[in-house]
């Protein structure tokens, strides 16, 4: 085997490996998780790691349509917690996640979830215009309304993102700007400053290694 030869011979074996571990490569688990005895297809007992999940939820959408998790299930999907007149660090976050939402939007395994905190004023025909100016139109987008409680509950224990009225706070509230990826089976997989070009970058890789988790 003479120099060349050798040399395109490692190059390919480099490559082959890289792609490998790229195509195995799987997105950690985030929140609680506990063991539990369950059950496989043969019906052998066996122990498992149950992670936390998003539970059932039900919210107006920016059409004032009744929306529920039903839409997300069997869908991976992007997931944050804003309000319409932020000027702050939604308009920064939305205008990055803008670019994720342009990437995928042809994808049907692929869906965005906006709550908002504002429950005052973010009424749907609110959250339609704030749409409509970002350039989203159809399903793929939702823009949800819900009481105080119910979306304040889920953002903190489910989302594990801090929201919450502030009199003191430039805008009334404050919240945490995370985009906060959801697997098909509920389950978060992955947490990214919305604000920071480089994490929804990398929010756009991840999302691929994601869906292979589906294909395999």
């Amino acid at each position: 085997m003479n120099k060349i030869t050798a040399y395109l011979a490692t190059a390919l074996l480099a490559i082959s490996i890289f792609t490998s571990c790229q195509q195995d490569r799987r997105l950690p688990f985030y929140g609680e998780r506990h063991a539990e005895t369950v059950k496989d297809a043969a019906g052998v007992e066996k122990i498992d790691t149950v992670y936390q999940t998003i539970p059932d939820w039900s919210f107006l959408n920016q059409d004032s349509v009744v929306t529920t998790n039903k839409a997300t299930d069997g869908k991976i999907y992007v997931a944050d917690f804003f309000f319409t007149s932020c000027t702050t660090i939604c308009p920064t976050m939305h205008r990055n996640l803008m670019t994720v939402y342009n990437d995928f939007k042809s994808n049907p395994d692929v869906m965005f979830v906006s709550h908002t905190i504002d429950f005052k004023y973010d009424k749907p025909h609110v959250l339609k215009k704030y749409a409509q100016k970002l350039g989203v139109d159809g399903p793929k987008w939702q823009f949800l309304y819900g009481s105080k409680d119910s979306v304040y509950t889920l953002a903190e224990k489910n989302y594990l993102v801090a929201v919450g009225e502030d009199s003191t706070a430039k805008d009334g509230y404050i919240h945490q700007g995370y985009l906060v990826l959801i697997d098909k089976d509920r389950r978060i997989r992955g947490a990214y400053d919305g604000t920071k070009e480089d994490q929804v970058e990398q929010l756009k890789k991840d999302i691929p290694v994601l869906l292979a988790e589906y294909k395999k």
